[in-house]
């Protein structure tokens, strides 16, 4: 069984319409919401060994949170490129292409992507899939290539408001 944790970017900022989407940072309520997201993620044990996350700039900031809360070596941590704003099929080909030897990754991406991922491999659709949500899985495979529809159970569904 792999075990595979998918995270929504906490909340960013729209202050300054002349940015590049990828470099918005993130707003007022995403940097409240992110350490306690990133405390609820450690108290539920997802501790991965490799944390894979898009390079744009509200992604990253809330990978570099999460690795520093869960303690997670600069090496088992990669920014992808290619999962900046990726729909779920490009983000399941990031994941088939992991090591076997690895149980358990996280990733850190871009709605509605990572929901849609999440929806694929679980075989139930998650109406609302908000900022710095976690979507914990376990996967029944043995191989990341193995990744299929409704491969997947929902251990774990959390997100801010539930505790507001």
């Amino acid at each position: 069984m792999k075990q595979l944790t998918l995270i929504r970017h906490a909340k960013s900022s729209w202050d300054n319409p002349g940015l590049r989407d990828f470099d918005r940072p993130l707003n007022a309520r995403g940097m409240r919401d992110l350490p306690l997201m990133a405390a609820r993620v450690k108290a539920f044990g997802l501790i991965p060994q490799r944390l894979l996350y898009s390079s744009a700039t509200r992604t990253a900031v809330t990978a570099r949170t999460l690795a520093q809360t869960l303690a997670l070596e600069d090496r088992n941590c990669m920014a992808i490129p290619e999962m900046y704003e990726a729909c779920w099929e490009t983000l399941l080909n990031v994941l088939q292409g992991q090591p076997d030897h690895l149980d358990s990754i996280m990733l850190v991406g871009h709605n509605p992507g990572i929901a849609d991922l999440g929806a694929y491999l679980s075989g139930q659709t998650l109406h609302h899939f908000p900022t710095s949500a976690v979507h914990h899985l376990m996967l029944n495979v043995l191989s990341w290539t193995e990744l299929a529809e409704s491969c997947g159970s929902t251990q774990i569904f959390d997100y801010p408001k539930l505790h507001t």
